[in-house]
């Protein structure tokens, strides 16, 4: 009988307890996964084999087992321990023959066709001898393809036998569900693979032609005329490149003639010619851009007349000698299209990059005398005092006046910043002496508000005095106003606000504070008025 060593019981029923410090309940696992290989794991210490620490031994141990000599032993030598064992599972992972082949398929309801032969892949599965079947896809078949069988272990015959490596091989036809597969190839691994167990392997033989892909086949097209004037060809690779020349349209010797801009477009797909009219802004024409649609021109023809009215009816091909082609466009030299002259003048850079590759030609750029017409200068109304000037001006630039554009970034520095100064009359009256002004200079703005400061029993109601504005300098153009700002409030100088003059007399601690950070845009006068009232008010 023995005890417990956990609970200090005798090992009898009723005396067996669980142990209370186990948390893991599961089957240990014996193998494990290294860069995607399943290996045996090594035993853990404490379970099985401990493996030996070579930092256990002390030095005298090490010393001893290296000068100890084997002693000779008598009798029968102990076995050597058997190797780990392996199952076929891991042994076999992802090792698979693949072969390559083919099965006919029986067309039964087309009288052009009696089979088609359609190629398929084999892969075998070393790790639990399974085979699957595919069929590699072809878009737009009209087949349903892909894989065929899946993995599964196939019954070789009605007494329970499956297909094993042994059975597959090269010129082999083997029978899975009623369908006769034939193996033509297979890969280097498998090969190999069954050369190394002694299997013999056949010669590879090609999958013959299915006649219907055959059939399929579109012969080559046969051109009658040269490549180099194939109309499809100089489509595709003249698609969407043009020469565009810049010209004049000169007909100023004809009863109220001028010389107008225009741009012939050339383009390489058809060979065909567009005309189209610069326009300018306000010049009073109608805006049709598109002088002449695009066409093919002729150059030379057969039996036209001087008087043939080429505008209006149309010339066909036969009696057309010669069109218009590249070469009969050059810079500098005046071109008679339908009986209007054109000097072209300039052109683009592709067009001129194309005519140094093909025609070794290089155009530069030829000064004319454009008649600019008269411009007529626009002339801004004076301010007539109503609103703003940024606001009145708005109504001279456009119909629909836009509100005028503000300095966010200012605003947003600047918000709720604001100088505040004491300010009084300068009048001759004496009731009007004793009245104190606040002067609000705001910096988000540059705005000034004027607020005074209610009396009791004075005679005169305070309040808002001025609402916030923007207040020209005295002497200044209503046209171009030049506006007050902090470099010019100084303690003692004299502000004139719409006909009304303050006088300046005092100023808090933040405006102090401002003009010191800021005094490189601040005048010294300035700076020094501040500084002097502020000692004389400490004393």
């Amino acid at each position: 009988m023995t005890s417990n060593p956990a609970q200090g019981l005798p090992f009898l029923p009723g005396n067996t307890f669980r142990d209370p410090t186990k948390s893991l309940y599961h089957r240990p696992q014996t193998l494990g996964y290294k860069n995607g290989y399943s290996l045996p794991r090594r035993p853990v210490v404490g379970i099985g084999r401990d493996p030996l620490i070579a930092t256990e031994l002390t030095q005298a141990e090490l010393d001893q087992l290296a000068n100890q000599w084997p002693t000779l032993t008598y009798g029968q030598a102990c076995p050597a321990p058997p190797e780990d064992f392996i199952p076929s599972h891991v042994a076999f992972d992802k090792k698979v023959l693949r072969f390559d082949g083919y099965f006919k398929q029986v067309i039964t309801v087309s009288p052009g066709e009696e089979y088609r032969v359609r190629p398929v892949v084999f892969y075998y599965y070393l790790e639990d001898d399974s085979i699957a079947v595919v069929e590699p896809v072809v878009e737009n078949s009209g087949i349903p393809q892909g894989k065929l069988i899946k993995r599964q272990q196939l019954p070789k015959n009605d007494q329970g036998e499956i297909y094993h490596w042994k059975d597959l091989n090269l010129s082999n036809e083997i029978i899975v569900y009623g369908t006769t597969y034939r193996l033509t190839s297979c890969d280097n691994f498998t090969q190999e693979y069954l050369k190394s167990e002694g299997v013999i392997v056949n010669d590879p033989e090609d999958t013959p032609c299915d006649p219907y892909s055959e059939g399929r086949v579109q012969p080559l097209r046969s051109y009658i005329t040269p490549s180099d004037f194939d109309r499809l060809k100089q489509f595709l690779t003249m698609d969407r490149k043009v020469l565009r020349f810049y010209a004049l349209w000169d007909y100023s010797d004809t009863l109220y003639g001028e010389t107008r801009p225009v741009i012939i477009q050339y383009y390489l797909m058809d060979n065909s010619v567009e005309i189209r009219e610069v326009h300018e802004p306000n010049n009073g024409r109608d805006p049709f851009p598109v002088l002449l649609r695009r066409q093919r021109l002729p150059k030379h023809t057969h039996s036209c007349s001087a008087s043939f009215p080429t505008c209006v009816l149309e010339v066909s091909d036969q009696e057309v000698e010669e069109y218009y082609l590249p070469k009969d466009f050059k810079v500098g030299e005046t071109m008679i299209v339908l009986g209007r002259r054109f000097l072209l003048y300039d052109c683009d850079e592709f067009t001129k990059n194309y005519y140094r590759d093909n025609f070794a030609e290089s155009f530069t750029k030829v000064e004319v005398d454009k008649k600019d017409s008269n411009k007529v200068t626009k002339e801004i109304p004076p301010y007539n005092g109503f609103g703003s000037l940024e606001d009145t001006l708005q109504n001279c630039l456009s119909l629909i006046p836009q509100p005028p554009k503000k300095d966010f970034l200012k605003m947003l520095e600047n918000d709720h910043k604001v100088l505040r100064y004491q300010a009084r009359l300068d009048t001759q009256n004496g009731e009007d002496r004793r009245r104190i002004f606040i002067l609000s200079y705001f910096l988000s703005n540059d705005m000034i508000s004027i607020f005074e400061p209610p009396v009791r029993n004075s005679g005169i109601v305070g309040g808002k005095y001025l609402e916030k504005t923007r207040i020209p300098k005295p002497g200044c153009t209503i046209d171009n106003p030049v506006y007050y700002g902090p470099a010019d409030f100084a303690i003692g100088s004299t502000v004139e606000v719409f006909a009304h003059r303050f006088i300046l007399t005092d100023a808090d601690e933040y405006v102090m504070k401002f003009l010191e950070a800021n005094s490189k845009n601040i005048p010294r006068e300035v700076l020094n008025s501040m500084r002097q009232r502020e000692s004389s008010a400490t004393r």
